[in-house]
């Protein structure tokens, strides 16, 4: 019985510590809304609110990029659940944000060499900074760029020369002369021994022999559109492809958020014949690829296509954007059609037309 009771304790020890370890934590304003800090899942207060408005998590997993003013001063660091600080002034910034954690990994900037690497969710090195760029960690793998000079243009900078990797976390190379490609599913690997024959991947050969395919989200976009909806455009198929609600712009009043089903009953006979449009090789039209935009999408059904920062994730729920430019080469205005990928396919999620025809 004492055995029991002891194996009892230990098993419910073992949950409640897994339990706190994946406990998410959850950022939170101060009164005057200038400084934010972290609290559990049952409103207690982890952290205090110290930290500034550069800190851009929203959620606290396992390490997040913060700063804050001591003494006068800006610090800036990673801070791991346990409390451990890691990084000081080595954060990674990218379009005046710092990095967001990925699968446990963040990226950071060794700001004497300008090299970069990855911390893992304790804080610790998992990838040394010898890399020019690197992306962020996606299903156990990222590409690296190495020998890469930065050459400035203006208050930018590019790429120049270098070397591309397929790296997985284990800072093991898989591919050389990878190259860097935004339309690439990492969480579609497939390895074969010869490769993929399928119209919508691309192969890779990787130093093991073995080749590495990937689904190419512009070519899956292409053959769904191509094959699913456009051979079909009847009201019900359109439905069956929609999200749940739809965005559509209309003067004076901007965006406006509608039932798929009231959306398509009113404007199903203006879709038609725009989407129509694309079965004539003639019509002037182009895909473009972007992520969902956060300042649009804010309510809760949304909230799985965001990361920790409140940023899209792009890398495996990109939006794809048919705009169809207008006949009259004078008219600047386009119709725009965004289609989400979802877990469940493409959704139609947002439209904006030329004319406003929408209702």
């Amino acid at each position: 019985m004492i055995r029991l009771l002891f194996i009892c304790i230990f098993l419910f020890l073992n949950f409640s510590s897994f339990a706190q370890n994946n406990d998410i934590w959850t950022s939170f304003p101060n009164k005057d809304t200038t400084l934010i800090g972290f609290k559990d899942k049952n409103g207690v207060i982890k952290i205090e609110p110290k930290f500034t408005g550069f800190t851009t998590a929203r959620k606290f997993e396992n390490i997040v990029a913060v700063s804050e003013e001591k003494n006068g001063k800006w610090e800036s660091y990673y801070l791991t659940k346990a409390g451990k600080i890691v990084g000081r002034d080595s954060l990674f910034v990218f379009d005046n944000s710092p990095d967001c954690e990925n699968e446990g990994f963040i990226r950071f900037t060794d700001r004497k060499t300008d090299k970069m690497g990855m911390f893992n969710a304790e804080g610790k090195i998992a990838i040394p900074a010898e890399y020019s760029n690197l992306t962020k960690a996606k299903n156990g793998i990222f590409i690296g760029l190495k020998d890469a000079s930065k050459v400035m243009d203006g208050e930018h900078f590019f790429w120049k020369g270098g070397k591309e990797f397929l790296i997985d976390i284990n800072n093991k190379i898989l591919i050389e002369n990878f190259p860097y490609n935004d339309d690439l599913n990492f969480y579609s690997l497939e390895k074969s021994k010869e490769p993929n024959k399928s119209p919508i991947r691309d192969s890779f050969l990787g130093v093991d022999g073995q080749y590495y395919s990937f689904i190419n989200f512009d070519k899956e976009f292409k053959f769904w559109f191509e094959n699913t909806l456009l051979k079909n455009l009847s009201k019900a198929n359109l439905e069956k492809h929609s999200f749940d609600k739809i965005v559509y712009w209309k003067e004076p009043d901007g965006w406006i958020n509608s039932s798929k089903d009231k959306f398509i009953n009113q404007n199903y006979a203006y879709i038609k014949l725009k989407l129509e449009e694309l079965k004539n090789p003639k019509t002037d039209y182009f895909v473009s690829s972007n992520g969902l935009n956060q300042f649009i999408f804010e309510s809760s059904e949304y909230e799985m296509y965001f990361n920790n920062c409140n940023e899209s994730k792009d890398w495996i729920y990109p939006v794809k954007s048919i705009v169809i430019n207008p006949k009259n080469k004078a008219d600047l205005k386009q119709d725009h059609f965004e289609f989400l990928r979802t877990e469940n396919g493409y959704k139609l999620i947002s439209v904006s037309a030329r004319k406003d025809n929408l209702k």
